[in-house]
Order: structure tokens, then C-alpha cells, then sequence
């Protein structure tokens, strides 16, 4: 692994955009400039984020800086998936046919519908009222 690559990728989910930035450190995780155990008190996001990692068994050699935006904890934490497989990805290309297997490379194009006028949401009409 080359000690001098800065390596940027971005993931996707529902709402939320994960920018992920890799660079060669000590295995640090920033997210939004604060610790990911402080940024993910839930040890279910924590997992979800860093599954990629545990996959690969890779990370105590990098330092992961994360920027993500929109969504909440859930979909932030499935953003910072999908944009750390694409970034380790680029790292390196032997690692796509683990991550493909696995399903991390995948953008997850479930969103939330719009609503629609005439309607009280997107499917929801309104009341039926027989008399």
C-alpha cells in the first residue's frame, strides 16, 4: 500500500450524503470533526458504519475522515457504508469482488415519495365519508 494516496468517495442513502476521505494514519475515525463513538452512541450504527472494515479487516493503517449530511443516524450510518466501500474500492480494486458479494457497492434507491396534490400524503387520500 503506498504511503502517500488521499483517497475521496461518496455514499449515499434515503436523504443522507457521506463525503469519506482515506488517508495513511493510525485507524482513526472522524466524523463531522468529532469521534465516531461520540457521533454514533448506538452500537447498532457504529456496526453498520464500519461493516466494510470488519470485511476486509482493514483500517488499524488508515485514518478515515467522514463529512455527511442530511437523513438521520440510521441513513448517515448506511451513507458512510456505501462511501467507505467505494473509497476502499479505489484503494484497492481486489477488494470490489468481496465488497460486490457482499452487497456495500449497491446504492440503496429506496427514498421517500413525494406527496401528491389532491392527496393527504403520497398515498393517503383523504377521508371517505358515506353520508
Amino acid at each position: 500500500m503506498a504511503q502517500s494516496f488521499n483517497i475521496h468517495a461518496v455514499g449515499k442513502r434515503k436523504s443522507a450524503v457521506a463525503r469519506v476521505y482515506l488517508r495513511p494514519g493510525t485507524g482513526r475515525i472522524i466524523v463531522n470533526e468529532r469521534d465516531f463513538q461520540e457521533y454514533f452512541p448506538l452500537e447498532t450504527t457504529r456496526n453498520l458504519a464500519s461493516q466494510p472494515l470488519r470485511l476486509l479487516n482493514v483500517g488499524a493503517d488508515l485514518d478515515i475522515l467522514v463529512n455527511v449530511t442530511g437523513g438521520g443516524p440510521e441513513g448517515q450510518a448506511g451513507a458512510i457504508k456505501h462511501g467507505l466501500s467505494r473509497a476502499l474500492q479505489e484503494l484497492n480494486p481486489e477488494y470490489r469482488p468481496i465488497l460486490k458479494k457482499a452487497g456495500f457497492l449497491t446504492r440503496d434507491a429506496r427514498i421517500k415519495e413525494r406527496k401528491k396534490y389532491g392527496r393527504r400524503g403520497a398515498r393517503r387520500g383523504c377521508q371517505y365519508s358515506k353520508r
